[in-house]
């Protein structure tokens, strides 16, 4: 018999909040975390904004010691965990860590330490004078490592790549593995620290950022007809995921139930996504079958919907192939107010999903002006204004480079 799986604590650390609550407000508020890139210089640029952290400093979170040996990307998993395990009230002395497992996810791992250490040897003399943490602080798989050594965790223990898809499938991986009892506790999640150089360059060199310099804060508008590219965030969700027994035992405040997760392929192009979705119509159809739930059952649809031309029409052709045009469902686009977070945007967008269900608020999608002429009244999505709405069961999108699909699907806990 599979197991019941459940939430038990979140965190987040994100450009529009820098832990759960104020990410959650931000959201029903329909904040923007766009604004110009102040990590370098952008002058010779295409793109010279992003979705940045603010007021945020490291030093605050961790000390001294472990900011010097992990690149960005794992001081955010760090502290990402770390609320996600306060607010989850969970000691792990008390339990089984042979039992507790971490399945983390990163699209990019390393990136900036990667840069900077190749720029420092190819500017130097020709001598390798590498950091002894130069491997440690870049390796993708590091973050998984680094927090199951914080708390002693000595149960399945992995990083999972599939570029944008990546912290959905570090969660499907997690909620299967408990299911199948193999762990009765992971932690799961992603983050991402690649508002770098070498990153806004490249996704420059491939047409996929929004170059809208003059509206920086609007850049960022799923479902738009002049949408024109994604925009860069940056930072992490964490998920614990637990055995509901085990949750029940310990007197864990359980905020959602994950029920079915689906993965498949575009199997189309490198970059682009299939011009009909066929990828994310097998994902979502792949969830509801493991949910053992009907399309009608969803009431919230949190897409991928990044403000790429091709992506986001892609999807919404998906949607209604799964979900029919006379659809009650309510779609919005958090990307809109977050920017891309690439690696992370699952764990993210999850954690919305997560208060969705909790709190019975859509969030909105901000920025649109003009919807795509073929969608105009075909769905709710959601545009400007939070919408207060039963929400039992909520489905989350992310899709990667290469053609990645993963879906999952959450609903509100009943005994």
């Amino acid at each position: 018999m599979m197991r019941r799986v459940v939430i038990t604590g979140v965190g987040a650390l994100t450009p529009i909040g820098n832990n759960v609550n104020d990410f959650w407000q931000s959201l029903k508020a329909g904040e923007s975390g766009a604004g110009p890139i102040t990590k370098f210089d952008v002058t010779k640029f295409k793109t010279k904004f992003a979705c940045e952290l603010k007021d945020f400093d490291p030093l605050n979170h961790i000390d001294k010691a472990t900011a010097r040996r992990n690149d960005a990307y794992a001081q955010y998993a760090l502290i990402a965990v770390e609320e996600a395990v306060k607010n989850g009230n969970i000691d792990f002395d008390q339990l089984d860590k042979n039992r507790i497992g971490v399945i983390w996810g990163s699209g990019n791992g390393g990136i900036d330490t990667f840069q900077q250490q190749v720029t420092e040897y190819v500017q130097g003399d020709g001598t390798p004078r590498f950091n002894p943490f130069f491997i440690p602080k870049m390796i993708v798989d590091i973050a998984s490592g680094v927090i199951s050594i914080k708390y002693g965790l000595r149960g399945i223990n992995f990083t999972t790549v599939s570029a944008c898809a990546t912290s959905n499938t570090a969660i499907i991986d997690a909620f299967n593995y408990i299911k199948w009892n193999k762990a009765d506790m992971i932690i799961t999640g992603g983050s991402e620290a690649a508002i770098t150089e070498c990153s806004i360059g490249g996704f420059n060199a491939a047409k996929a950022l929004s170059t809208n310099n003059e509206n920086a804060r609007t850049a960022s508008r799923p479902f738009d007809v002049s949408r024109d590219g994604f925009v860069m965030g940056e930072g992490a969700g964490a998920i614990i995921l637990e055995d509901l027994e085990s949750a029940q035992r310990r007197g864990a405040n359980i905020l959602a139930e994950i029920v079915g997760g689906g993965m498949a392929a575009d199997a189309y192009h490198l970059t682009g996504t299939h011009p009909e979705g066929e990828g994310a119509y097998l994902g979502m159809l792949a969830a509801l079958d493991d949910a053992g739930i009907g399309p009608e059952a969803i009431d919230y649809l949190n897409t991928h919907a990044t403000s790429t031309p091709q992506g986001d029409l892609s999807e919404l052709r998906a949607a209604e192939r799964v979900f029919g045009r006379e659809s009650k469902l309510n779609i919005s686009a958090t990307k809109s107010m977050t920017g891309h977070l690439l690696g992370a945007a699952g764990a993210v967008e999850a954690i919305a999903c997560i208060k969705a269900v909790q709190e019975n608020v859509i969030p909105p999608t901000i920025n649109v002006k003009e919807v795509e002429p073929a969608y105009k009244g075909v769905f709710d999505l959601t545009l400007d204004v939070a919408q207060q709405k039963q929400v039992d069961y909520a489905m989350s999108n992310t899709f990667g480079f290469g053609g990645h699909i993963a879906t999952t699907i959450f609903k509100k806990y009943e005994d």
